[in-house]
């Protein structure tokens, strides 16, 4: 399997290089020259294979030769090692937990991957191997957990002071190990600019091999096909007709993953792009015009996203066929009054307490399927509600029970050096 960078055609490169990579020439996101088909008696027959056997046929193709095959099932046993449900909320939505993993967020999943295909391929290199991550939150937390232990492989996050919820801080920071925190004096963006006068360092790229984990990286973003796969598995059994599934949306590289199944042949009625009042998909798909803007904060922050960098992978799966894409997906905006409304109407009709981002990809297939009385559908549970509990707990009026794994990392100790906005400092932390 080759990788084209779609804003230079010409640059095409192997699934190794695009990995390390992360992304081409003028920032341009890699993507696969083919789309492998799945077997149809696969398909028909999810029921009959393992998660991990679904894990590894699903993957194998975009691996290639590039890691023996052996070595692919062990990351992809790996990568799918905690529970995936799918629930029953009412008659009409279940939804899919995909916060059972360590850091309680969907954003575990890529990370397993992509952190042991880095570690696969980076064995033999002669420098220390250090990812550097900048994170506003949840992107850390998994970054950390899924290289925590990986040989070979330190991990350097910074995050600003004082702007992560409690959760999040213990997650980047109780690890230890090869997990190192920076605690920076000043904002996300400080800590992005830092990162990126790293990796254009000399002094610092000739003592130490940089790569970055980066939510672009298709080692990130397809691995995220395989929860579809393990959400079909379980909706078969349950229900007689396709699914209409839902994706909490704002970068759009979850719900990439799931058209790029359905493009593979995962049978599905319908997508919808679940967004919040960062609105720039569902106008796009009112009015066919594309206009980025600046993001707004809302209640549900993973999604705050005016120029979502995984879109121009979506237009490149309908081959730019606007009227196609229109068919397939429904654009929807949902407020935080309504989100709010959302999570109270949920947890006291039917018992089931969502997260914010939940919230609004379940008023968004409400919406839908309102309008489309005889389907049924699904949506994606990104995080646990205890990772919101200011929003969640002002709307069931409850206080969120603490799962037992989190219990455990809240109990640990903080571990983090603090540093300015100085790019000598961080300099000098790493090369130390």
């Amino acid at each position: 399997m080759k990788y084209y960078n779609l804003k230079d055609n010409q640059e095409i490169v192997d699934f190794k290089t695009a990995t390390i990579k992360s992304q081409g020439n003028q920032k341009g996101l890699f993507f696969p020259e083919s789309i492998p088909q799945f077997d149809k008696e696969f398909i028909q027959n999810l029921h009959l294979h393992s998660d991990e056997e679904i894990a590894f046929r699903c993957m194998k193709d975009f691996t290639g030769d590039e890691i023996p095959s052996d070595i692919v099932k062990k990351i992809a046993a790996e990568t799918v090692s905690f529970d995936i449900p799918l629930k029953k909320i009412n008659d009409r939505i279940s939804v899919l937990e995909l916060f059972h993993g360590p850091t309680l967020a969907f954003k575990d999943v890529g990370a397993r991957f992509m952190s042991r295909c880095l570690s696969y391929f980076l064995k033999d290199q002669n420098k220390k191997v250090t990812v550097l991550v900048a994170t506003s939150g949840d992107t850390g937390g998994a970054v950390a957990h899924g290289f925590y232990n990986v040989p070979g492989i330190n991990v350097v996050i910074l995050y600003p002071k004082n702007r992560v919820s409690a959760v999040q801080e213990k997650q980047l920071t109780a690890l230890g190990g090869n997990i190192f925190a920076l605690e920076v004096n000043g904002n996300f963006d400080d800590c992005q600019n830092l990162v990126k006068q790293a990796f254009s360092d000399e002094s610092i790229n000739s003592q130490l091999f940089l790569t970055s984990a980066n939510s672009i990286n298709i080692a990130r973003w397809l691995p995220q096909q395989i929860y579809y796969l393990l959400a079909l598995k379980q909706w078969k059994q349950q229900e007689d007709q396709d699914p209409v599934i839902s994706v909490p949306s704002g970068n759009f590289g979850n719900i990439c993953a799931g058209l790029l199944t359905y493009f593979r042949g995962l049978p599905a009625q319908h997508f919808i792009a679940a967004c919040n009042k960062n609105d720039v998909i569902p106008d796009y798909l009112k009015t066919h015009q594309y206009h980025p803007k600046k993001a707004v904060a809302t209640l549900s922050n993973a999604m705050d996203v005016g120029d979502p960098s995984n879109f121009t992978r979506v237009l490149e799966l309908f081959g730019h066929q606007f009227d196609t894409l229109k068919n397939m997906i429904s654009g929807y905006s949902i407020d935080d009054e309504s989100t709010l409304q959302t999570i109270k109407k949920v947890h006291e009709k039917y018992g089931y307490t969502l997260d914010p981002h939940s919230a609004v990809a379940f008023a968004s297939l409400e919406q839908y399927l309102n309008e489309n009385p005889d389907r049924k559908g699904f949506i994606l549970g990104t995080a646990h509600p205890v990772k919101f509990p200011d929003a969640v707990e002002k709307a069931i009026q409850v206080a969120i029970e603490v799962p037992e794994e989190l219990g455990d990392i809240m109990k640990k100790e903080k571990k983090t050096v603090e540093i300015n906005a100085d790019f000598e400092e961080l300099k000098r932390f790493l090369l130390k």
